[in-house]
């Protein structure tokens, strides 16, 4: 199976001695693997560290050309990423919580573990020791010998925790006793974990499913909240770094809060940020004297050319139109000149049907042509010589008319009384227009004349005609009066917002319906029934709501009025079509950056008060005192020298202000004048690692051992009571 890594492999797996056995940790968070500290036999003697430390997760990206699937192991090299689909194959963990249940993952873990540790063979012919979490479920461990077993071929294997290993190492450093607690703060759970004579004691155990992954993947959360355009950059893995580099305990949570809130000096201090990386939008310089110049000249040199065109185009049009007018007099000569029976033989060579079509055709030319040329041009009216005989049966009496005449006078009637209604309509326009035009030039005359008076008139008026119409509008919704219709909340009744006639048309039907109500229904029966119609439609007539308010129209003009020549005045019409649109500013350098704030003990203070998330469990100090009063041998000297004692390990308690927080919340739950010395291990990180790789190199190490022997005459139920221990 092909591996991604930057991490290379080691070459010297050949000269490691057989006897000795491989250690592996593996944790939630990272694999390491390698040899234990076993004297000065080989090349490998001496080390403190382990050789292979890599993500304990898998990724199984298709390369984006061939559709190749490749594993992608641990820390990956992100230049080669590029040629491969990561999108729908996200990071794989084999854990659920801190217990290994994805045994499939476990095995691309293994072999990349082994392959860079530099085992090219078959088999791996050396003991085994891996660490696993506290209480480890049987079935977890039988799986992982039977992969270790039928899968390596291992010749033994042994299991310890982590957390007893780090406190085993670190008291042979000095640092704790063989009576203490151990608050081991993972990357999927955190441990309380009592010692008696350096044992520990499983069964005053207490466990939270609260550790690193859920306080990365909680400030991740809060910043996307927080900056949702910013996504992008707010990865897993950049949220991991800005956790490890500005989150902190508080020591007081309440007045860390309190203090973030007042935003003083000292909060200020507390703040950090962090700059996305961000370009100057490039600033648009002036254009030079030469620069507006050459525009002016591009500019007048095209609208020349536009003038041509159209000076072109309306010579051909006036061309076009003279030659058309001639053809038309000619035709209409020879109309005139010729006898009735040759008429239709010479309309039917032209588009015409009649005299009077080539007629009306003429007179319209006639009126382009002048319209062309920007002469004044007469009304159709005046200007259509066949206007008469197209109305000559109007002046006529019925009398002398037949049937058909008097059918063709009344579509006469109709036409000349829409096209002079037509006309009025025109003529009232090009008045109006006319007096607006004449108001217009007025108010410019007396603005130029005095501004300031102008303007304040100009406000006053615009006043006067916001609060007549802001009256108008509460008066259509109140109706003018209660009708004893007001609730108790203030509102109004329906028949408040009712206008005169709709209340009028609201009454005459009730009336009909209370007459009529009973009995059988005989409405219609009788003619003076019909009358509520006509009732209800005189009023509806009367009703003017929907009929354009004068008032509203003059004050939008005097808005936009103001608008223009007063910059100060702003004043948008609710749901009006006039209002500014949003000026979008350009980015600044202040709009890429992301700011921590409270963020940066929010976050870890889910180890306190899991609740944060949505966890109901007990928080780090809370579970100090649930293993206390679970532990089989009770005493007030047992419990003091348990709190005399406590090692913090584990990446999570590496945060500022952990050890004064914790030991602020113990001392809470214990007694007054209650001993409490707190310390950290040597190494939170690597301390699990040496401490199991110093437990492999004891002499009494190859007796704790479940070999392969025992796994194949005892089966997996022998390790439900196997149960190392852990003198070193």
């Amino acid at each position: 199976m092909p591996f991604i890594s930057k991490i290379q492999r080691q070459s010297d797996y050949r000269s490691f001695p057989p006897n000795h056995p491989i250690v592996i940790d593996n944790g939630g968070s990272y694999f390491r693997i390698g040899s234990n500290n076993c004297g000065s036999c080989c090349r490998w003697a001496g080390e403190s560290e382990p050789r292979v430390i890599f993500r304990n997760i898998i990724q199984r990206p298709r390369h984006k050309i061939t559709g190749e699937t490749i594993t992608v192991v641990g820390d990956h090299d992100p230049a080669l990423l590029k040629y491969f689909d990561c999108t729908r194959s996200g990071p794989r963990s084999a854990f659920d919580s801190n217990v290994v249940y994805q045994f499939e993952i476990m095995e691309y873990i293994l072999d990349f573990g082994f392959d860079r540790l530099g085992a090219d063979e078959s088999q791996i012919n050396h003991p085994v020791l891996i660490t696993e979490c506290l209480c480890n479920p049987v079935q977890s461990r039988s799986k992982m010998a039977e992969l270790l077993f039928e899968t390596y071929g291992v010749p033994s294997v042994a299991f310890g925790i982590d957390a007893a290993f780090i406190y085993k190492y670190n008291q042979q450093l000095g640092i704790c006793s063989g009576d203490g607690l151990a608050i081991c703060s993972g990357f999927n759970t955190s441990h309380v974990i009592p010692f008696l004579n350096g044992e520990p004691v499983y069964e005053a155990c207490c466990r939270t499913n609260v550790g690193g992954y859920h306080i990365t993947d909680y400030l991740k959360q809060l910043l996307s909240l927080k900056y949702p355009h910013h996504m992008s950059h707010l990865t897993w893995e950049k949220a991991e770094d800005l956790k490890m580099e500005h989150c902190y305990i508080a020591k007081d949570y309440a007045s860390e809060v309190h203090l973030f809130q007042k935003g003083d000096k000292e909060a200020e201090e507390k703040t950090r940020c962090w700059q996305l990386p961000w370009t100057p939008a490039p600033v648009e310089e002036a254009p030079s004297e030469e620069e507006v110049a050459r525009k002016a000249a591009l500019k007048e040199k095209q609208g020349q050319r536009l003038r041509e065109m159209a000076e072109a185009k309306r010579f051909n049009r006036i061309n076009d139109l003279e030659n058309e007018i001639r053809d038309l007099e000619i035709l209409l000569q020879r109309l005139r000149n010729a006898s009735e029976h040759d008429i239709p033989s010479i309309l039917a060579k032209t588009v015409h049907t009649s005299q009077q079509e080539v007629e009306s055709a003429l007179s319209k030319a006639t009126q382009s042509l002048r319209k062309a040329k920007g002469e004044p041009v007469e009304s159709a009216e005046k200007s259509d010589p066949s206007s008469v005989d197209r109305y000559n049966l109007i002046s006529i009496p019925d009398e002398m008319l037949t049937p058909e005449q008097i059918k063709q006078k009344r579509k006469q009637v109709f036409i000349k009384s829409t096209s002079d209604a037509r006309q009025q309509k025109k003529q009232k326009q090009l008045e109006e227009e006319m007096e607006r035009e004449r108001q217009k030039k007025q108010e410019e005359e007396r603005r130029l004349e005095n501004p300031e008076l102008y303007l304040e008139e100009l406000r006053a008026k615009h006043q006067d005609l916001s609060e007549k119409v802001e009256q108008r509008k509460r008066f259509k919704t109140n109706g003018g009066q209660n009708n004893g219709n007001e609730n108790g909340s203030g509102g109004v009744g329906r028949g408040e917002r009712l206008n005169s006639s709709q209340r009028e048309r609201m009454r005459l039907l009730t009336t009909a319906a209370f007459d009529r109500g009973k009995g059988e229904d005989t409405f219609g029966a009788k003619d003076e029934d019909w009358q509520l119609y006509k009732l209800m439609s005189r009023d509806n007539d009367d009703d003017d709501d929907d009929k354009p308010d004068p008032d509203e129209a003059e004050l939008t003009r005097l808005s936009s009025r103001l608008q223009e020549i007063d910059p100060t005045f702003f004043k948008p019409e609710p749901g009006s079509s006039s209002a500014e649109a949003p000026r979008f500013r350009p980015l600044t350098k202040e709009d890429f950056q992301i700011i921590l704030g409270v963020e940066r003990f929010r976050c870890p203070e889910i180890l306190f008060n899991p609740n944060l998330i949505g966890i109901d469990q007990a928080g780090m100090d809370e579970m100090v005192g649930v293993s206390l009063r679970r532990l089989p041998s009770k005493g007030r000297d047992v419990e003091d020298r348990m709190t005399e004692s406590i090692l913090l390990m584990g990446g999570s308690c590496l945060f500022p202000g952990m050890r004064e927080r914790l030991e602020g919340g113990i001392r809470m739950i214990r007694p007054s004048g209650t001993p409490i010395k707190i310390a950290r291990s040597s190494d939170p990180i690597l301390d699990a690692w040496r401490g199991a790789s110093a437990y492999a190199s004891a002499m009494q190490f190859p007796q704790q051992t479940f070999t392969k022997m025992d796994y194949d005459e005892k089966g997996e139920d022998w390790l439900r009571s196997y149960r190392p221990r852990y003198t070193i």
